[in-house]
């Protein structure tokens, strides 16, 4: 069984510094990947089906994708060596959700269906980063400690249930302040009922004419109640009609 708790956290003043300077440069490095693949596409795509004999073919560059955008990581903070102040996890975290718009954009979610080109991300739009790996010791006594941020106090308006795992740990920017959400997973609660049937399924289909219609073929008439009192309802509102706003007999 899969869930996710959040909760308030109140940063120091320092803290709350590296977290907005933390979303900012993945901000820039989220939109740096972006326009990597913006530029790969524009260069390699045809718009036209066909050409002359002769053609000048540019050379082809390599296609940006999940793991070459990841590997460019390491360099990344030879270059620019402040992005060492983020921890790895977070970091990786920024060509996946790249990756995550750019085949939506392109290919579409698992039903076929297609998002609008990915946009980039102005000041205070990327709002969220992840710890995809995450410790339970690092979360006692009200207090978590996130890498290269530091321990920070947590509002448990409710305890996590006995036997829940943390997977992930989110941290999230809003307008009334700084939140935490917690990936749980218990391997040990059914997500079925242990005495599910797959042969004793019903199907049941909402209508007009029928209230429902069940997949076995069972039928249940609408009761059409309104219907049925339309003449009691019209002989009411003649007498109501008669009669004066305000007064006893209305």
């Amino acid at each position: 069984m899969k869930t996710s708790y959040q909760y308030k956290i109140k940063p120091t003043k320092q803290q709350a510094e590296k977290i907005d300077k933390t979303l900012e440069m993945l901000r820039c490095q989220y939109n740096y990947l972006l326009a990597q693949r913006f530029d790969w596409y524009e260069m390699n795509r045809c718009p036209i089906d066909r050409c002359p004999l002769i053609c000048y073919i540019p050379e082809l560059k390599e296609q940006p994708h999940y793991y070459n955008q990841k590997a460019s990581l390491v360099q990344l903070k030879i270059d620019r060596p402040w992005y060492k102040e983020i921890h790895s996890q977070v970091l990786q975290e920024v060509p996946k959700k790249v990756e995550l718009a750019f085949d939506r954009w392109l290919k579409g979610d698992i039903n076929g269906k297609k998002s609008g080109r990915p946009r980039f991300k102005g000041k205070g739009q990327y709002k969220t980063f992840t710890y995809t790996q995450f410790k339970r010791h690092h979360f006692t006594n009200n207090k978590i400690t996130l890498s290269k941020i530091g321990d920070i106090k947590v509002i448990v308006h409710r305890p996590i249930p006995d036997g829940f795992d943390i997977k992930t740990v989110s941290v999230t920017k809003k307008a009334d302040g700084y939140y935490v959400t917690f990936s749980l997973d218990d391997k040990t609660v059914p997500t079925i009922k242990p005495d599910f049937n797959p042969d004793n399924i019903v199907g049941i289909d909402v209508g007009l004419i029928d209230f429902y219609v069940a997949s076995d073929n069972t039928r249940v008439a609408a009761p059409k109640y309104l219907r049925k009192t339309e003449r009691k309802l019209k002989s009411a509102q003649r007498k109501v009609s008669r009669r004066k706003k305000g007064s006893n007999r209305r």
